[in-house]
């Protein structure tokens, strides 16, 4: 398993962004597919947006256009950019690191849209 830790959440106004960082300790970090998912209270965990080893991104449908997911392999990094943001995008922000049968997460991070 490779270790994560996510940074960059806080609180925010609607209509205002964030850039949600996460950072692994994975030596062939290039080779994993890396993914956000959020889970907002007393909901369950969903994909937010995704992104394989070839940079292949996806988006759940109440992000696109507003979201943007990257890496940097270099870094060993994740991000994501979150803009126009909405009250309903108020979660827990996960990243996790998916390589063959074996998946990993981080603590989470919190992000809170509101006025």
């Amino acid at each position: 398993q490779v270790q994560l830790v996510e940074s960059g959440g806080g609180l925010v106004q609607p209509g205002g962004s964030l850039r949600l960082s996460c950072a692994s300790s994975g030596s062939i970090f290039r080779l994993y597919d890396m993914a956000w998912y959020r889970q907002a209270p007393g909901k369950q965990r969903e994909l937010v947006a995704a992104i394989n080893s070839g940079s292949n991104t996806t988006y759940a449908d109440s992000v696109k256009g507003r979201f943007t997911i990257s890496r940097d392999n270099a870094k060993k990094m994740v991000y994501l950019q979150m803009n126009s943001l909405k009250p309903e995008d108020t979660a827990d922000y996960y990243c996790n690191a998916v390589l063959g049968d074996i998946g990993s997460w981080g603590q989470g991070t919190q992000v809170t849209v509101s006025s």
